[in-house]
């Protein structure tokens, strides 16, 4: 079934379609790429492999939802949005919770304004009676765009919090601790990295499948009777990551990383790269390393930092063409500070028509009382650690 053109009143003269049949989704592979290319704010959550995939292993049939604008023969953006219908109708983005950015494609360039206006107005009659839901947009997101043209009821609120690195060398990324005491201790620990022999090599595309098997398997072994997000342990998950990864990693949106010892695979690291960020997505390392006191966390910043810092074919550190930003991704663990990230909030966005304005007041409602339950619990754990004095 080709896409159906949408009935919109438009600003430009640009054609919007929706696009609901998943087969034709995976023809769109080529075209897709195109616009992903020409799309600067892009992460490698919106890129084609990735989505097409996720919605393989996590989509329900009947509910795929794409919104494209085209200019003639080319596609200059797309929304890749499906259906869900708890707790009211919503479109949501594809990718799921197992993606760290959300975000619609815009061309870069003179027609990007002219395509925001397009897709903002074929989002307001692909949704109907559904609200619209932008969740974990990085800051600069191509979301923006459309939310500044967006002619209904709108909000924006703040979602998770990331942190981020400046795209240096390693050698730089140390020279930013607080002390030179700390310094002295990653540069100890990378000769001890250096003294048990790990070597590191970027498996070629015929050899991601066998990789990324062995990343699940020593990722499930590693957090072996401790908590760990049981998503990353299940089926569907491993087939949509083997499905996506070696697409990517043949279009450079991907690195996965083998570390051994004495030739034995140690560790497996998949590395995920788009034009201005490279971020380090899943890892799986064996136990046996922490038992030989290797600090898997330098070890693997270290390869990461390869992947940034140099504008390709000039040599200088970032600019134009380099990766601005290594992303730790979302989460605010402990060890992710000791390196002084910057603190990024994502931002969720909600669009409504007229008629939808009472579902995004409830949105905006549970978002403000989801956010009391945490600072709630994260007072009360505060207080336990403290050994349950006086909070």
């Amino acid at each position: 079934m080709r896409a159906a053109a949408l009935r919109t009143q438009p600003r430009t003269e640009l054609r919007t379609e929706l696009c609901t049949d998943e087969r034709e989704f995976g023809r769109l592979a080529e075209e897709w790429g195109r616009l992903y290319r020409n799309c600067g704010t892009a992460t490698p959550f919106q890129s084609h492999a990735w989505l097409h995939s996720w919605w393989l292993s996590y989509g329900t049939p009947g509910r795929l939802r794409l919104v494209l604008v085209r200019d003639g023969a080319d596609l200059v953006a797309a929304a890749p949005l499906m259906l869900v219908r708890q707790p009211w109708p919503t479109l949501v983005p594809l990718g799921g919770s197992i993606s760290d950015f959300g975000d619609v494609l815009i061309e870069d360039g003179e027609r990007a304004d002219r395509a925001a206006s397009a897709l903002a107005d074929g989002l307001a009659a692909a949704a109907r009676t559904a609200l619209i839901d932008f969740r974990e947009v990085r800051p600069g997101g191509a979301v923006e765009r459309v939310y500044a043209s967006w002619r209904g009821p709108r909000r924006q609120v703040p979602d998770s919090l990331c942190l981020e690195l400046p795209a240096l060398p390693m050698e730089d990324l140390i020279g930013r601790l607080a002390t030179a005491k700390a310094q002295q201790r990653v540069r100890a620990k990378l000769r001890k990295l250096s003294a048990l022999g790990v070597e590191r090599r970027a498996v070629r595309p015929d050899e991601v499948d066998t990789a990324l098997r062995r990343l699940l398997e020593l990722h499930r072994l590693q957090w072996q009777g401790r908590k760990v997000t049981t998503e990353h342990l299940q089926d569907r998950f491993a087939e949509h990551l083997i499905r996506s990864v070696g697409p990517m990693v043949r279009a450079g949106d991907a690195v996965v990383t083998e570390f051994r010892v004495d030739g034995t695979v140690v560790a497996v690291d998949l590395m995920l790269l788009s034009e201005r960020l490279a971020g380090g997505y899943l890892y799986g390392a064996h136990p046996e390393l922490r038992e030989r006191k290797a600090d898997v966390a330098t070890m693997l910043l270290n390869s990461c930092a390869q992947h940034t810092g140099t504008d390709t074919g000039t040599g200088t550190s970032g600019g134009a063409g380099g990766r601005r930003v290594l992303s730790l991704l979302r989460g605010n663990e402990p060890y992710k500070h000791h390196w002084r990230p910057q603190p990024v909030v994502n931002q969720r966005f909600l669009l409504a028509r007229r008629r939808t304005a009472p579902l995004m007041s409830a949105a905006v409602c549970d978002v403000a009382a989801r956010s009391r339950g945490k600072k709630l619990l994260d007072r009360f754990l505060g207080w336990k650690a403290r050994g349950g004095g006086r909070p």
